[in-house]
């Protein structure tokens, strides 16, 4: 397990949006409907340009 303040640092050194729950370990076990969010939030976010699609 990475340390949270080293996961931190690390987050914060790529930029991303940052959220945080409290939970065990195993986040996705412990709080699933907080994960399923931020996991739908992340999908809704991304754009497709239609010339990317074709090979």
């Amino acid at each position: 397990m990475i340390p949270p303040a080293a996961q931190r640092l690390m987050s914060k050194r790529a930029g991303p949006s940052v959220v945080e729950v409290r939970g065990s370990h195993a986040i996705y076990v412990s709080q699933p409907d907080a994960v399923a969010r931020l996991i739908e939030k992340a999908a809704s976010e991304v754009t497709v340009e239609a010339d990317s699609l074709v090979d």
